[in-house]
């Protein structure tokens, strides 16, 4: 048994495809199927299921998955401690990103290309997804860190969180909505039973808040549309195709042109993320140093 095959078989069963798994490893497909084929008949055992459209992990495979990806954070953490001797910070980190996340007071680009010039051997995947699923990924050890919208209580166990963004939802329209009137800032949840709603997809935190908030106003949420990006969502509203749900924009910002905005009450639904990681901290040091990083962003500038 070789480490490289625990590597290929994880990457694997987490791409649920051969050919991702070997662009996200820069090797041959081939040499991945014949590798793991041969972990498979050293173990006595298919670890993968190839008959459906999607690679699957079988039951023994899905039993190995947790051991193999332990023995490879173990050879890990050996490189990283011997680099830790030597002042070297390297290794790799996943960071997850919910759309609309960034924002001017914590900028992950910035943040990202800071590190990345303090710790250059540090690789770093950043992807986007779904709190749902970025969540799930955390407990799972495919994320170090994700920065997630949240619904009241619905952090799973096993999480930590710093909160990043905590905004009222306001529902944003188009000039000359009926619900505008002069001096009007406020609208009430429940009349906008019926209205055609404009808002991220189900898995999102802000679309649990809006759900939730719904159900405890007693209306069913019409959604006429749904899009990751809140940016869209806006210029859907201002061309009149129905009331988006939005955290309030900054003092002085607009979502796009014409587009107004009143504060949603009855109940008063905000709008959340939150820098999340696992309790016991990302695996490895890059990941804890980066994590570090972060926080202390979100924190603000301390005594040097």
């Amino acid at each position: 048994m070789e480490l490289r095959q625990l590597r290929y078989f994880v990457a694997v069963a987490e791409e649920a495809n051969f050919t991702r798994a070997a662009a996200r490893l820069h090797v041959a497909q081939p040499g991945i199927s014949a590798q793991i084929r041969q972990l498979e008949r050293e173990l006595g055992q298919p670890l993968l299921d190839r008959t459906g459209g999607s690679v699957t992990t079988t039951e023994a495979g899905e039993a190995v998955l947790p051991y193999a990806r332990a023995a490879l954070a173990a050879v890990d953490a050996v490189r990283h401690t011997v680099d830790e001797f030597t002042g070297l910070l390297r290794g790799h980190v996943t960071l997850g990103v919910v759309s609309g996340a960034a924002t001017e007071e914590f900028d992950v680009a910035v943040l990202l290309a800071d590190f990345h010039d303090a710790h250059p051997d540090v690789e770093i995947t950043l992807t986007e997804d779904t709190s749902e699923r970025m969540l799930a990924g955390l407990l799972a050890g495919r994320l170090d860190i994700a920065l997630v919208g949240i619904a009241q209580d619905a952090l799973p166990p096993g999480v930590a969180l710093d909160v990043v963004v905590d905004e009222p939802l306001v529902a944003a329209v188009a000039p000359g909505d009926q619900l505008l009137a002069p001096g009007r800032g406020e609208v009430r949840l429940a009349e906008l039973a019926g209205r055609p709603l404009i808002s991220l997809p189900r898995g999102t935190g802000l679309r649990a808040v809006l759900d939730r908030a719904c159900a405890e106003a007693g209306i069913q949420p019409r959604i006429a549309f749904e899009a990751a990006s809140p940016q869209l969502l806006a210029r859907l509203a201002a061309r009149g195709l129905g009331v988006a749900v939005l955290p309030a924009p900054p003092p002085g910002a607009e979502f796009a042109a014409g587009l107004r905005t009143l504060r949603i009450v009855e109940p008063e639904p905000r709008g959340r993320i939150a820098l999340a990681w696992r309790t016991q901290g990302p695996a490895g040091p890059a990941g804890r140093a980066l994590l570090a990083r972060l926080r202390t962003a979100l924190a603000g500038p301390g005594p040097s």
